[in-house]
């Protein structure tokens, strides 16, 4: 039995779009000779969708369009497709009023339906707030061959792989005890770097426990902050990888199942990424290229500040694109370096996109004038920088709305962390493109991209970074040097370790304890960013959920946690 696994990019709420994708997936398996045609979770709708499912008629134009989908499939051909489906016993249960599902299309109707089992709520993920769990294992008979269904979070509960339950019961196993022939799981799974190494060695132990070959279908595309690499895989009864489509790209990849060893045969097998920074460039092209599709963005604007941030973001951009719908605008005040300006133009020249150069110095006088007798007496400093940040911020504004350009923001993970940013000023933003890239592997980024050919200008590499808001300013007069700094971050909001901890690995405790109250105290600056992507399992998005109003940084040490075990997120 030859099977395809379609990796798709829906576009959330599109319906007819969606559907015809999985259609035109559908013809494509039956040229190949398939028999049964994979799709994602909520493959109809895309995921996450979010609160759009509080909305009824949503639910109930999904179910036509199921309907209507069935009918129109080739004959000859099984398709499960991700969708939604009603609770009927949730008026009398009180449980949710619905259930996240995978359809079984064939012969011209919705044969059977699989609810999916485990819900997660840690992350992005909130479908607690939407779904009932299914309660029994999964799985269909198709000429001769029983083949189980799983949805996403129903693979991640192996305790033996992941050293604990989070769940009372473990879907795999439960489909192993009934002895089906393969288990498919539909997943879509969010991009995080180092995930697809992780997938492949927790299926690679469920296939060799269970003895299992294992069919894992994930969705790709851009939705908001969230990245979906797709990078979709089998695996034999070995644990061994018999197919794997590509990473953040659509596919359409078959691999057969030998019906008389009941496991799977070598087929197509992408390769895996060289280094994690050109992973992270694939993903992060991916997420500005459908971000920008997806709200009906052509063209976008950015601020060229001559520093290394602003250089990633505009070959990203380019990349994403196209060179000739990207706009970086230099902004120099009287403080800018004349480095500045040669830089982001040696930058644009590199890339090939257009660049302008607004000067802001008559802007920062009429301020100055205006606020003259209200800040007299005062010294200059944060309110006046930020007034030129701010100017910038207002300009770009104004060009995107002038000719409905996107404006990319492009602040770092470190900057985004302790607030070294401004409200209304270079946050201002549709995108916050590197949001989630800590400010050493934007360098790290920057040094792959020329590899071959100098794109980023070598002094950007090279020089001291700086916002240049006054003489002679570098970032290291208010921050750690980012190699510290992101190191502590990292401890701090990944891994969270108490300050106690991350002392005792080697950081001065007087700059964690004022790490740990900038981060704290920039939450306020963070809840009004624009989206974000994400790229790590701990980014500034709709997986963090910290208050604003908060004094748990002030108190904290007054515990003793040194000894408190830091908790592990699947």
């Amino acid at each position: 039995m030859k099977i395809a696994i379609a990796q798709l990019n829906p576009t959330i709420g599109d319906l007819p779009t969606n559907a015809q994708k999985i259609l035109e997936a559908a013809q494509q398996a039956v040229a190949a000779g398939a028999r049964l045609l994979l799709t994602p979770e909520l493959s109809l709708c895309g995921y996450p969708p979010r609160d759009l499912l509080l909305n009824p008629s949503f639910v109930v134009a999904m179910g036509m369009t199921l309907q209507q989908l069935a009918k129109e499939l080739p004959p000859n051909l099984a398709v499960l497709v991700g969708t939604v489906s009603p609770n009927l016993q949730a008026s009398t249960t009180g449980g949710k009023s619905l259930f996240n599902s995978i359809a079984l299309l064939e012969d011209g109707k919705v044969k059977q339906v699989f609810h999916k089992r485990l819900l997660p709520t840690y992350d992005v993920f909130d479908e607690n707030r939407y779904f009932e769990p299914g309660l029994q294992a999964n799985y269909f008979t198709l000429d001769n061959i029983d083949i189980g269904v799983t949805i996403c979070e129903d693979l991640w509960n192996d305790e033996e792989f992941l050293g604990k339950r989070s769940y009372a019961v473990n879907p795999i196993a439960d489909l192993a005890i009934l002895r089906v022939d393969v288990i498919v799981n539909l997943s879509a799974s969010p991009y995080s770097v180092g995930k697809q190494q992780y997938r492949e060695a927790m299926l690679k132990h469920s296939a060799v426990r269970f003895q299992q070959p294992m069919i894992y279908a994930n969705q790709v595309g851009g939705n908001d902050d969230l990245i979906f690499d797709g990078r979709s895989f089998a695996l034999n009864r070995q644990g061994e990888v018999m197919c794997r489509a590509r990473g953040f790209a659509t596919d359409l990849v078959i691999v057969e199942l030998d019906e008389t060893q009941r496991d799977l045969q070598l087929s197509s097998v992408a390769p895996v990424y060289e280094s994690e920074n050109e992973e992270i460039w694939q993903a992060l092209v991916l997420g500005v290229q459908d971000y920008a599709r997806k709200c009906h963005f052509s063209q976008v604007v950015l601020g060229l500040s001559g520093g290394i941030d602003s250089a990633l973001v505009a070959a990203i951009a380019a990349a994403a694109l196209g060179k000739e719908n990207v706009l970086g605008v230099l902004m120099p005040s009287p403080y800018s370096s004349s480095h500045s300006v040669s830089d982001a133009l040696a930058l644009g020249e590199n890339l090939g996109i257009q660049t302008t150069i607004l000067k802001i110095g008559e802007l920062m006088q009429g301020f100055d004038h205006t606020l003259a007798d209200l800040f007299a007496g005062t010294e200059f400093g944060i309110a006046e920088e930020n007034i030129q940040s701010r100017i910038r911020g207002n300009l770009l504004m104004a060009i995107a709305n002038k000719f409905g350009y996107l404006l990319l923001s492009t602040g770092n993970k470190s900057e985004m962390a302790v607030g070294y940013c401004t409200l209304y000023g270079d946050m201002n933003g549709g995108l916050a493109v590197i949001a989630d890239v800590p400010k050493t592997r934007v360098y790290s980024l920057c040094e792959w991209l020329n590899r071959h050919s100098e794109i980023i200008p070598q002094n950007i590499l090279t020089k001291a970074p700086s916002a240049e808001l006054k003489p002679g300013q570098v970032d290291q007069d208010s921050l750690p040097s980012y190699e510290i700094l992101d190191d502590i971050l990292q401890r701090l909001i990944h891994n969270h370790q108490s300050a106690a901890q991350i002392v005792t690995a080697g950081h001065d405790p007087v700059i964690v304890d004022r790490v740990i109250h900038m981060v704290a105290r920039a939450e306020f600056k963070r809840r009004q960013a624009p989206p974000g992507l994400k790229i790590t399992d701990r980014a500034f998005g709709t997986g963090w959920r910290m208050p604003i109003a908060s004094n748990w940084a002030a108190i904290k040490n007054t515990y003793q946690t040194k000894n408190i075990p830091t908790p592990t997120l699947t």
